[in-house]
């Protein structure tokens, strides 16, 4: 009679997909990884340098004003002689002193150049939030598909050591059988070729489950980071909006990348008139107040020295007109309008290029929740397979390796389908950085999914 033990598959499931103590949920590994990512940190820091250029380039337009404190103490050396005389000189020196302070203010009163530059500081200043959203949206990608890789690894590792011990099961029962004569050799050397793949199969997700701890570890600034498992409810959401080209045109005025481009599209422009300035005269409105002391008098007093004070004010606008520069005007003008034009190819580029990553991304979300579909069904498939298997190996209608194949048939299936529920998960976040959308809170909508 053959013996066949039923193989204790939900209790190794449940001992495998228990909860640590200090698991970490998607959002707190998040901002861990926000605190400590350098990339991140690194467009936070450029967007925080163009704010104070973007004030730089205001201060060309506001008035500047100086002081000038200046003491100067000077000798003359004198010689004099009496006519009519034998040579009878005087010679003597007169030391005088002069002290000045000066106060001037300007005032721009016609500098295009200087308005396009601030107009350009402006646009600099959100390109560069720009590029700080798409480094955040980067991020949450980043992070979230560096945890749902732990948990798949985790996933394939707790299926394969469930495998091992079904095959195990099997592996006995061959033998016992095939010592009471009731099976062949050959039962006994199929489980054993299975049993000792399986642990090859072990060895291997081990070691991809610690490479893909320490990606985790090196993203969020932790030692052992360990994610929360997905709770043991979840059904996936169809994708909505369920037109692709409604997340096409959503992102044409919200995603970074087309935004940054459209910016630098307008920096150029900027640029033009920058250049155009060139043959443009400047007008500035200047201001000065200045005061001369001289003490014990000046260089051209005299023998006889007196103290003065001198004020003097002023207040002039003057207008500076480019007359020639030695081509290097018009030239400059040709070289911005080329480069405006090939800021406006960018544009279309970044344009093209976002529409079509975002037709991709939107399919293979779709793809990815059919595919979960498929699976959920193969597994009840491949569950009712093995238990209809495993009563024949009994009735001996069915052979050990019929039970080893449908074995690993069904722990295939069942890390496949593991897998492609995080990969929907994640791709719904690639879906909303491919149009542009992604925030914080459609990762807090995953983190939901979590086990509490």
């Amino acid at each position: 009679m053959k013996v066949f033990r039923k193989l204790p598959l939900s209790a190794a499931l449940a001992l495998a997909l228990a909860v640590p103590a200090q698991a970490q949920s998607l959002v707190e590994l998040f901002e861990s990884a926000r605190a400590y990512d350098a990339s991140y940190q690194a467009a936070k820091a450029q967007y925080e340098a163009n704010k104070s250029k973007a004030d730089q380039a205001l201060a060309l337009l506001l008035p500047t004003s100086n002081l000038v404190l200046s003491v100067n103490r000077a000798g003359l050396d004198y010689s004099t002689s009496t006519p009519g005389t034998p040579v009878t000189n005087v010679n003597y020196t007169r030391w005088y002193t002069t002290q000045t302070a000066a106060l001037t203010a300007s005032q721009p009163l016609y500098r295009p150049a200087n308005l396009a530059a601030y107009n350009q500081s402006k646009k600099q200043l959100s390109q560069a939030l720009a590029t700080l959203v798409s480094a955040e949206q980067e991020l949450v990608v980043r992070i979230s598909q560096a945890y749902f890789d732990v948990l798949a690894s985790q996933d394939s590792l707790d299926f394969v050591k469930a495998q091992k011990t079904a095959v195990s099961e099997q592996l006995a029962s061959a033998k016992r059988n095939f010592e009471v004569g009731t099976a062949t050799i050959t039962d006994t050397r199929e489980a054993q070729a299975r049993y000792d793949l399986v642990i090859a199969q072990e060895i291997a997700a081990e070691n991809d489950l610690r490479v893909k701890r320490l990606a985790l570890d090196q993203w969020v600034g932790l030692k052992n980071a360990t994610p929360k498992p997905l709770a043991k409810s979840l059904e996936l959401k169809p994708v909505q909006p369920a037109d692709p080209e409604q997340w096409v045109s959503a992102s044409e005025t919200i995603h970074p990348g087309i935004l940054n481009a459209q910016l630098a599209q307008d920096i150029a422009k900027l640029e033009i008139e920058r250049a155009r300035a060139g043959h443009r005269p400047t007008v500035d409105l200047q201001a000065g107040y200045a005061g001369t002391r001289n003490i014990d008098g000046t260089a051209t007093s005299g023998a006889t020295p007196f103290s003065s004070h001198v004020i003097s004010p002023s207040m002039s606008v003057v207008m500076t007109v480019p007359i020639f520069a030695g081509f290097a005007t018009e030239n400059r003008y040709k070289e911005t309008v080329s480069l405006e034009e090939k800021a406006k190819n960018d544009l279309e580029a970044a344009r093209r290029n976002v529409a079509q990553a975002t037709r991709a991304a939107y399919f293979g979300v779709v793809s990815g929740i059919g595919q979960v579909k498929a699976l959920e069904a193969a597994e009840a498939s491949s569950q009712v397979a093995l238990d209809a298997n495993k009563l024949g190996y009994t009735v001996g209608v069915r052979i050990n390796i019929d039970v080893l194949n449908s074995q690993s048939q069904l722990f295939q299936t069942k890390r496949d389908l593991a897998k492609a529920r995080y990969d929907v998960l994640v791709g719904g976040l690639k879906l909303r950085q491919a149009n542009g959308t992604l925030k914080i809170e459609d990762l807090e909508s995953v983190n939901a999914l979590l086990a509490k």
